[in-house]
């Protein structure tokens, strides 16, 4: 699997392709903004879309949504359907604060704990960690090693609980169950920042009992 990481939209969200390099097929993970960058970052490389997967249903994480329906319209969207409400409401969505409020179509497919996203080789297993947002998940890879962790978890940092539906206790709970869990050795390829691993977050995220300082996103 091949990833390419993009920083969109005014939030600088990250928003992930993975690649299938034996079809050249594509998953994208979190059309943040700026849908003409991420089609042209998929026609350049003669990628295939064949999947769009909303680790949660915040704006700046679906903000390119859209127009990618329009360019891709039998590419599906997945996401959990506690955030189901999310697509439709510029305010729940925290959009409608920000230049663009973004509205689009329900998800056409709804995933939980313990399904698996696959495309090709791709296999990402879908944990539930919600906090930031009711239906927020985490994808993980265990063969690559990594884990596209949303707005759950950052480098030195959590995801904001002050949003519409969100719990720091819950959040805390789904860090400490579903991610700081997995090998240490794993990265964190987060919604907001630059990468991380596991066992670094357990040692120094200070939200988690870690030493140092961080900033709140």
């Amino acid at each position: 699997m091949k990833i390419i990481s993009m920083t969109l939209g005014d939030l600088a969200t990250n928003c992930y392709v993975l690649i299938d390099e034996a079809t050249n097929d594509a998953l994208l993970i979190d059309p943040a903004g700026e849908p003409e960058v991420i089609k042209k970052v998929l026609s350049e490389r003669n990628l295939h879309l064949k999947k769009i997967v909303l680790t949660h249903g915040h704006g700046d994480h679906i903000g390119a949504l859209p127009e990618l329906r329009k360019a891709y319209p039998a590419v599906p969207v997945l996401m959990h359907e506690a955030d189901a409400a999310y697509l439709a409401d510029p305010r729940l969505n925290l959009s409608a604060y920000h230049s663009t409020p973004v509205t689009t179509e329900p998800a056409d497919e709804y995933i939980k704990a313990g399904d698996r996203v696959e495309l090709g080789s791709i296999s990402l297993e879908v944990l539930e960690t919600p906090g930031h947002t009711p239906g927020g998940i985490s994808l993980y890879d265990q063969e690559v090693g990594v884990v596209f962790s949303g707005d759950a978890l950052f480098n030195g940092s959590i995801g904001r609980t002050d949003f519409p539906g969100g719990s720091l206790e819950e959040l805390l709970q789904s860090i400490r169950t579903e991610l700081l869990t997995l090998p240490e050795e794993t990265v964190v390829l987060s919604g907001h920042g630059p990468a991380t691993q596991i066992g670094e977050e357990k040692m120094y995220n200070p939200f988690l009992g870690g030493q140092f300082g961080g900033n709140l996103w």
